[in-house]
């Protein structure tokens, strides 16, 4: 499905160059404009999902242009950014983070999509100086390479599926069986996001004493897990996990309803990016899927209002959504980080702005936002949600649960 953009949206997908720079540091601010700028997934097998991250960038951008914008130094500015598509591709990644700073002149990073792309793209940050406030790279390795210009306002990665581990406990306890009992297969891509993803799933496996009985990669195009479901099938363990990035998702849910498995519990990642529900009804009913954030969490501010009011506005601005990724809520909060860190700065000084953004301290419609010295959120949980009759419920942690989890899944095959 492709989501069409609103005309006021700039046609981005190249960046605009030759223009002066002015400000302290050559802060890249052309008259009342400040330019921030994104190298980012706009085709490609995360193209999905670099999509849905632009479009809550240039939500954000809308809103805070059209609420007055940042002010710095008495006077206000307007925000844009300058976009390039990096085809999915790290080296791509790399190449177009050079241009934005060496060639046009930027001085403000907005992240990539993927922690693959972002892995690429810190180190050439990092060399100029430039701070980096991604919303997509949730690799936990982002955030142990010294990094002092890199700002991530999502939860790590190792926290996306570990839940589903706890919750499958759970679950056994209440059934009067042991944890160590239950049976668990798993399916990941070979890339960084999906790979600590998996280390978080085997901690929590061993925390219970858990069997893995599958522990499968999956193929570099993401276009076929059969095997692996084949032996899902034979084997029919209690717990399926799968993190394939939204093509990855895509793959999983087709193929669990062709191959017809019947896991009680399957849980995998970027289910709303992937739009399972609406290309796969009966197959992504009672899916577990986590998400860094969902409309129903009491979570607000004052440019967007609530989590709830983010979601109205998200669909009203782009038409197709069923529901709003979190992906496209994570970019529009990193947005949001900009623009109090330069009005806490009071400079466009780069060096002024990033101890701007390393003391940030801020309640977002996305949750709390504060940064640790490595530079990853410390301050919002991940939550789960299952898919029932269509809508994406939170059913984990209990703190946060909108609905009890329906037990086990019953797809409509």
């Amino acid at each position: 499905m492709s989501f069409p953009r609103p005309l006021w949206m700039a046609a981005t997908a190249v960046a605009v160059a030759g223009l002066a720079l002015t400000g302290p540091a050559s802060a890249k601010v052309v008259g009342d404009t400040i330019i921030l700028g994104s190298a980012i997934s706009l085709t490609g097998k995360y193209s999905t999902n670099g999509i849905h991250a632009q479009n809550g960038y240039e939500l954000a951008v809308k809103k805070i242009n059209e609420a007055g914008g940042v002010k710095v130094g008495g006077k206000s500015y307007k925000l844009k950014v300058v976009y390039y598509d990096d085809e999915s591709t790290p080296a791509r990644g790399a190449q177009l983070a050079e241009r934005l700073i060496q060639q046009d002149g930027v001085k403000y990073i907005l992240g990539p999509y993927s922690s693959g792309l972002t892995k690429a793209i810190a180190p050439v940050t990092e060399k100029y100086k430039i701070p980096m406030v991604e919303a997509e790279g949730a690799s936990r390795s982002l955030f142990t390479q010294g990094y002092r210009h890199l700002f991530a306002v999502l939860s790590t990665s190792e926290q996306y599926l570990a839940s589903a581990i706890a919750l499958t406990a759970e679950i056994a306890k209440k059934n009067g069986r042991d944890p160590s009992d239950v049976t668990v297969a798993m399916a990941f891509e070979n890339d960084p996001f999906s790979l600590d993803v998996r280390a978080g799933v085997i901690d929590d496996v061993k925390k219970y004493g858990m069997k893995i009985v599958v522990d499968d990669k999956l193929p570099r195009d993401l276009s076929d897990m059969s095997a692996t479901l084949t032996k899902v099938k034979a084997l029919k363990p209690d717990l399926l996990v799968v993190s394939g990035h939204s093509k990855g998702a895509a793959t999983a849910a087709r193929q669990i309803k062709e191959l017809q498995i019947r896991t009680p519990i399957v849980a995998m990642t970027h289910c709303e990016a992937a739009q399972v529900t609406a290309k796969f009804p009966d197959s992504a009913e009672g899916l577990l899927c986590p998400t860094q954030w969902a409309e129903t969490l009491n979570y607000r501010d004052d440019l967007f209002g609530s989590a709830a009011d983010y979601d109205k506005l998200f669909k009203a601005t782009y038409k197709g959504y069923k529901s709003v990724p979190y992906q496209a809520a994570q970019a529009s909060a990193a947005v949001m980080v900009w623009k109090d860190a330069f009005e806490r700065a009071n400079s466009f000084d780069t060096a002024k702005v990033r101890d701007a953004l390393a003391a940030t301290n801020m309640q977002t419609f996305y949750g709390g936002i504060k940064f640790s010295k490595a530079g990853n959120n410390v301050a919002k949980p991940m939550v789960l949600r299952q898919i029932q009759d269509g809508e994406y419920n939170v059913v984990a942690p209990s703190k946060w649960a909108s609905h009890s989890i329906a037990y086990p899944r019953k797809p409509g095959y």
